[in-house]
């Protein structure tokens, strides 16, 4: 009878029925411990650190509908210019501003929203102190016109704040192309190298950049439950996709999903985000 099995003891059925049991409640309760990730309070840390005063000049680029600009000026006192090329975002981001001033009037004088796009900031030449930017670049192909319209805006010894998040080696080629699709990814704006290559370009110094990898989905998990009920609703789109394209359409299908297996992805390695602090460099 030929032997089948081989030496490299992770395909031995000995170690895989015998040796493996033995363990394998222990690892489990080692993978049930914390291990203490980061979450999205990390930004505003790196922003503390920075030391700024208050009054101090920031522009959020790519602000959405204004929670972080409106957080950043109620918790540091700067003076912050919210750009989005949506309509929408500005018209939504405002009516929050209205609706904080009620109780904290001095946003009024604090914050404003503009339409606007990355490539092209609405601020003057050095008028800015800190540029805030999450989540945005990766739907951006012009990552050179970007960075150097930071640089314009940004005084000589102001910073940059990027979150941004990259596909890893994990990420299948046809995962790839499905999801930047979806999502409305530039896929070149998806790798670290294009990135760090604009950013050097434009004349910024990299003063960190910290690799979150699936921090922020722990950290979430362990408060929420959000990564285990976006796994729930992947589930459910993959096993009856007619039934909800009949409801929604194939459109909102596809982001949903998308959107689902974008955080699923970030748990499992096959995206990973990245905080780059910046600086301007001599």
């Amino acid at each position: 009878m030929t032997d089948h099995t081989t030496s490299d003891s992770r395909f031995s059925l000995e170690w895989f029925y015998d040796s493996y049991p033995r363990v394998e409640a222990e690892f489990r309760t080692a993978l049930d411990t914390n291990l203490n990730p980061r979450g999205p309070e990390l930004l505003y840390d790196l922003v503390r650190d920075l030391g700024l005063p208050r009054g101090a000049s920031l522009v959020d680029l790519g602000c959405g509908e204004g929670a972080h600009a409106l957080k950043l000026a109620s918790r540091f006192g700067f003076h912050v210019h919210g750009v989005d090329p949506v309509e929408r975002h500005i018209a939504l981001a405002n009516k929050a501003l209205a609706e904080l001033a009620a109780h904290q009037p001095e946003l009024r004088g604090q914050v404003r929203f503009e339409l606007g796009s990355a490539e092209m900031i609405p601020a003057g030449a050095a008028s800015v102190d800190l540029i805030w930017c999450r989540d945005v670049l990766v739907h951006v192909a012009a990552l050179d016109e970007v960075y150097a319209s930071c640089r314009r805006v940004l005084r000589d010894d102001g910073h940059m704040l990027v979150y941004q998040t990259f596909g890893t080696e994990r990420l299948e080629p046809g995962e790839a192309s499905w999801l930047w699709a979806t999502m409305g990814v530039a896929p070149e704006s998806a790798r670290p190298e294009r990135t760090e290559a604009a950013i050097a370009q434009a004349g910024f110094r990299v003063e960190q950049c910290i690799e979150l990898g699936s921090e922020w989905g722990e950290w979430a998990e362990e408060r929420t439950g959000q990564g285990t009920r976006r796994l729930l609703r992947a589930a459910r789109l993959l096993r009856s996709p007619e039934r909800y394209i009949a409801q929604f359409g194939q459109a909102a299908y596809d982001v949903m999903l998308g959107d689902c297996l974008w955080h699923i992805y970030r748990m499992i390695g096959k995206l990973s985000p990245r905080i780059y602090l910046l600086s301007v460099a001599p």
